[in-house]
């Protein structure tokens, strides 16, 4: 082996905030001091760019952290720097600087930290997939469908850096002893144990724990592979006392549910100025001379925390008794003509900007259903419930990731749920977007779904 292995360069972090540092100096000699030194500048946003920085976290990014939560970060630490530079020249309002020069100075700087921190993130990569260095040694304890899912990731993605040495199971025809792990472990160099919950007993689990503290190790467990759900679990103290919670919801947050309105306010308008002003006209007559009936059709759903509201759609079907008990269905003969085609290319769905904008919806969110539906699947699915946390969405990560339309088995609404549930635990700005974008690409190519 070329590189010794490691968790993390010792280097790498103080490199990060050295390069980032000189290019905020950087600029700001090039725009806004005329290539004079100001130290009073350089003291002020040297300062306040590392207790920012450590307050959000922006450094803390680590071999398994998705390029979607690196540009969030980026996001967040700009707003805050424009904030600050702002702040300092309203304070030394003498100087006289323009803000399109203020906001100039913020876009160069950003592009260049970013550009540096993307390729410090993808160089690291390629570092350990070509040269094995960087990596970590790992063993899994237990053996299921989750533990098997882990090795494959391991196995699939050697840019992570995960090295995985054994697998132990302690249940089936091969099993082991705990203590032979321990074993294991001892006389192997075992940077990281990851075990599944579902496999140990809670004197197993003591053990373990145990185990890795007092032999500096690091320790990680699975869920138990029965649930749909992913945890994340949020720690908090109640004076001395510790509590856990099941999980945190972003969106929840005052600054976050701000920023998602902003969006949802400035999409929906943007679509019903833009789209619907001239559109609808010309739908509403395709529509009535396609069949008899009204342009629009409304549908009670439910939205936030239960509430049942009205959910606007371009009709797209006969007028029929069982639109609010039937789910539509391929080659469904309610459907008209015209309905097709606005199905097709999801134009039916146009008219819940509205809802968006009266607050009823989100752009992005968990897809409503008809009130029958959601009382039947309440009762038959298992967390089904949790999607009503947040406002519904006209779009959505499970519809992105395959589970629009027609629900043909409980897999459907299972795999809906257990995204949809992922996405509200992990909600970011980048998020709506990257699903946004997904949902104009798979409207404009076409999904098989789509009926």
């Amino acid at each position: 082996m070329l590189f010794k292995r490691g968790r993390y360069s010792g280097l790498l972090r103080p490199i990060s905030y050295t390069i980032d540092l000189v290019v905020i100096q950087a600029m700001a000699y090039l725009l806004f001091f005329n290539k004079e030194i100001n130290l009073n500048y350089i003291v002020f946003i040297s300062a306040v760019w590392i207790f920012v920085s450590l307050k959000s976290n922006f450094y803390e990014i680590y071999r398994f952290t998705q390029v979607v939560k690196i540009f969030n970060l980026l996001g967040k630490q700009m707003v805050l720097f424009i904030l600050v530079v702002f702040a300092f020249f309203g304070f030394y309002n003498e100087m006289s600087i323009h803000p399109n020069t203020v906001f100039k100075y913020v876009l160069y700087t950003f592009l260049l930290i970013s550009a540096f921190k993307l390729t410090i993130y993808y160089l690291l990569k390629k570092y350990r997939t070509l040269l094995g260095g960087n990596y970590r040694n790992t063993i899994i304890i237990g053996k299921n469908k989750k533990t098997e899912q882990l090795e494959k990731f391991f196995k699939d993605n050697p840019e992570y850096g995960y090295q995985l040495q054994k697998s132990f199971d302690l249940r089936g025809d091969q099993k082991v002893e705990i203590e032979d792990c321990f074993e294991y472990i001892q006389k192997n160099e075992v940077d990281e144990i990851y075990s599944s919950v579902a496999e140990l007993t809670n004197k197993e689990i003591l053990m373990l724990i145990d185990f890795a503290d007092n032999n500096l190790k690091i320790l990680k467990f699975l869920p138990d592979n029965k649930e749909i759900y992913t945890k994340k679990l949020e720690f908090d103290y109640y004076g001395y006392l510790p509590i856990l919670s099941l999980r945190k919801i972003p969106i929840q947050e005052p600054f976050n549910l701000f920023i998602k309105r902003v969006f949802d306010i400035f999409v929906s308008l943007a679509v019903i100025v833009g789209v619907l002003s001239w559109l609808t006209p010309i739908l509403a007559i395709l529509i009535k001379l396609d069949s008899k009936g009204p342009i629009f059709f409304k549908q009670k759903r439910n939205g936030l925390d239960y509430e049942e509201f009205f959910c606007y759609k371009f009709r797209s079907m006969k007028p029929n008794p069982l639109a609010d008990l039937y789910q539509v269905t391929k080659g469904d003969e309610r459907i008209t003509r015209m309905g097709k085609f606005l199905r097709k290319t999801s134009l039916d769905e146009l008219p819940q900007f509205i809802n968006v904008l009266k607050g009823d919806m989100s752009v992005v969110g968990p897809r409503p259903h008809m009130v029958s539906h959601t009382h039947m699947y309440a009762e038959r699915i298992d967390k089904f419930m949790v999607r009503h946390f947040i406002k519904p969405g006209i779009t959505g990560l499970a519809q992105v990731s395959g589970y629009r339309g027609e629900v043909e088995t409980d897999d459907d609404i299972i795999n809906r749920v257990r995204l949809d549930i992922f996405y509200l635990e992990n909600w970011s700005l980048l998020l709506d977007l990257k699903i946004v974008f997904q949902t104009v690409y798979n409207a404009l190519k076409g999904e098989e779904k789509a009926y």
